[in-house]
């Protein structure tokens, strides 16, 4: 029989599993991006991609499953644009055009029934034009699902599954946007 433990018992196990080499508990931070509680740590982040470190480094966790136990899914796109498009960084060049592939990618995959490559090669073609993207304000809320729900998934199929929900709900969270994004596909 297995024991059941108290509310009290439950989060002095959860705080004991988190604590770091040092001994100390591991705080937590909300992103600076998706805004999501993650692990207050020193780290490397992304040059232009507004993610606090420890946000980026679960971003690494998930891509090393994708490439290593999932072997390269067909969501890897969509994992990518989703992580991106939800951690938008500031009003600067390469933001802004990071912002903008990876919102025509979410828009040409979600809302025309693109494959992943016939993505890729759009984006190549949009590309051309990139002087042309300004910044887009992001909303306040980035979304409701984020890269901590899709690294806690239980297998490939589930994890797809979260991929598709997290792009969808990425997308809609740029909603007042849309008809910009929309414009710059075609271009």
């Amino acid at each position: 029989m297995t024991a059941r433990l108290t509310q009290s018992e439950s989060v002095t196990q959860m705080t004991h599993v988190r604590q770091t080499a040092s001994g100390l508990a591991a705080s937590e931070v909300p992103c600076i991006g998706c805004h999501a509680l993650v692990p207050n740590v020193d780290g490397a982040t992304h040059p232009y991609i507004g993610a606090s470190p420890g946000c980026w480094a679960i971003f690494g966790e998930v891509l090393a499953k994708e490439y290593g136990e999932y072997r390269y899914p067909a969501v890897h796109r969509l994992t990518v644009d989703a992580y991106a498009a939800q951690h938008p960084g500031t009003p600067a060049r390469r933001s802004i055009q990071s912002v903008a592939i990876h919102l025509i990618s979410l828009h040409l995959i979600l809302e025309r029934d693109f494959s992943s490559p016939m993505a890729t090669e759009a984006i190549r073609q949009v590309l051309r034009q990139r002087e042309r993207f300004v910044w887009l304000d992001p909303s306040p809320s980035m979304g409701p699902i984020t890269v901590l729900d899709v690294r806690a998934a239980r297998g490939v199929a589930e994890h797809e599954r979260l991929v598709w929900e997290w792009a969808r709900s990425v997308w809609a969270a740029w909603s007042p946007h849309h008809p910009t994004v929309r414009n710059w596909a075609t271009w």
